[in-house]
């Protein structure tokens, strides 16, 4: 193993996921982009989804196979849910009941994150960020199960449902890896709020408004479908007007990047919170290009300033 970098044999099984997603993400959303005509069925019919989902009658059969109802979507946002909510107990009844780590979690922690993990972020910092992504995969959660009308014809790939749960899983897991106290041996130190920092501050700030600005679009997505009593009215895809969506034509994924940011921003003595951010980056760019690219396929009178995801720029 000599011949191997030194940086190559740190990565553990999240940074592989994270690693792996984006080298995949990146290498598929280039071809798609530039010989899709070219590129065989199953390839774009696996890639497409939802509104922008391959329509051919040459559909391939073994893909098809494996596509499930685009409302699935809630069922690994119920994981996310479940999953951050237990590690944000955790991690309040550790740091500020005194509460010691379960064995059975730093033994958990050591096989998925590498058994010679070390400590790489404070206490204070911990609580915060955990604290932002379970606010984030509750609000996702309610908005999936109680708010979001799913199209009865939307379908995704297996491989985008599984996407889901690895991304979750991963984000959280990342966070308590290198955390204080979640380190085999490292002793927890209590936050204080004396710890907070400029950085903490300008990162939960954009946290809070990319939080609340990705709701409110997603918001204007649902009411798109309903009328004025409430009630769901059409399941099609219409042309979304605005809020943010008078300037890109996905401000949700928008926002989405821009939370990731702000979680590097508290994390980024932590390598994967950087691996985690560039795989949002490349994901949710290659679905706002899809996105656009359909929007103006299929309204003529599309606003021509709009961009596909980021104001004024792409």
């Amino acid at each position: 193993m000599d011949f191997l970098p030194s940086w190559l044999l740190k990565i553990n099984l999240v940074d592989l996921i994270f690693i792996t997603f984006t080298i995949t993400m990146v290498i598929f959303s280039a071809l798609m982009n530039s010989i899709e005509p070219y590129l065989p069925v199953s390839i774009r019919q696996s890639i497409r989804y939802g509104k922008f989902a391959y329509t051919g009658k040459d559909q391939d059969k073994l893909v098809s196979m494996m596509e499930v109802p685009k409302s699935w979507f809630k069922h690994f946002y119920l994981f996310a849910a479940a999953y951050s909510a237990i590690a944000m107990f955790l991690v309040t009844f550790v740091y500020l009941r005194g509460m010691s780590v379960p064995g059975i979690v730093i033994g958990f922690l050591d096989l998925v994150y590498g058994f010679n993990r070390t400590e790489k972020i404070d206490s204070t910092t911990t609580f915060v960020a955990m604290l932002l992504i379970t606010a984030q995969c509750l609000r996702r959660f309610y908005e999936t199960h109680f708010v979001q009308i799913f199209s009865a014809k939307g379908k995704i790939n297996f491989s985008h449902y599984m996407v889901g749960y690895l991304h979750y899983f991963g984000t959280v897991t990342a966070i308590l890896g290198a955390a204080n106290g979640f380190v085999a041996g490292s002793e927890v130190i209590k936050p204080q709020l004396t710890d907070l920092s400029p950085r903490h501050f300008c990162s939960i700030i954009l946290f809070i408004c990319a939080w609340t600005l990705q709701y409110q679009s997603n918001m204007i997505l649902v009411n798109m479908r309903k009328g004025k009593d409430g009630k769901v009215v059409t399941q099609k895809h219409l042309m979304p007007q605005g809020g943010y969506f008078e300037k890109v034509s996905a401000p949700h994924m928008y926002f989405e990047i821009l939370m990731y940011v702000a979680l590097f921003g508290l994390l980024y003595q932590n390598v994967t919170s950087l691996y985690i951010v560039v795989w949002v980056l490349s994901n949710q760019v290659h679905n706002a290009l899809m996105t656009h690219k359909w929007y103006q396929e299929n309204f003529k009178d599309y606003p021509k300033q709009r961009k596909a995801i980021f104001p004024n720029i792409l």
